[in-house]
């Protein structure tokens, strides 16, 4: 009888503890990764890092598509052997061309997965210390079916964000 009345108080001890006041948050990922100045920055890192290669690749399909312009205009007074000759230089340029393209995606795609990675390490560290700052027990983000706006600390994230030079 005493066990089973022990059992009670700490049952009933154990539910007034977990009945106090919990600081829960809430943060929209996907928002902080568009609107976070980090964002905007890394944006234009990867445009000017970029730049020089995609205009290259620019002028090449100019370049191409020009050389198939003219091929179809002069085709009709060349001779088969000619026209043989052309369409398979066009093709090797062609696929040349897309092969250049695809690893200049390849490596734009690879760059921004790591300025992405870069800035969710920063905005981490940020709600960490946001956490511990105001006490909050529990910040959640992503798989989160909903949140309220009063949980919802994305603008203070924001804030904290732009707040780093």
């Amino acid at each position: 009888m005493k066990k089973i009345i022990l059992v009670f108080i700490m049952f009933f001890s154990f539910i007034g503890n977990t009945n106090a006041e919990l600081k829960i948050g809430f943060v929209k990922v996907d928002q902080i990764l568009k609107e976070a100045p980090q964002a905007a920055q890394s944006n234009k890192k990867l445009e000017t890092e970029f730049k020089m290669r995609t205009d290259k690749l620019k002028k090449e399909i100019e370049s191409l598509n020009n050389s198939e312009q003219d091929f179809q205009k002069n085709s009709l007074t060349m001779s088969d052997e000619q026209k043989n000759q052309k369409q398979k230089k066009l093709q090797q340029a062609r696929i040349e061309l897309q092969r250049t393209e695809r690893e200049l995606r390849e490596d734009i795609d690879l760059r921004r997965r790591e300025e992405i990675n870069k800035l969710q390490n920063q905005v981490t560290k940020v709600i960490e210390k946001l956490a511990t700052e105001q006490n909050y027990d529990l910040i959640l983000y992503t798989g989160v079916a909903y949140a309220s706006d009063k949980v919802n600390i994305t603008q203070k994230v924001l804030k904290a964000l732009s707040d780093i030079k």
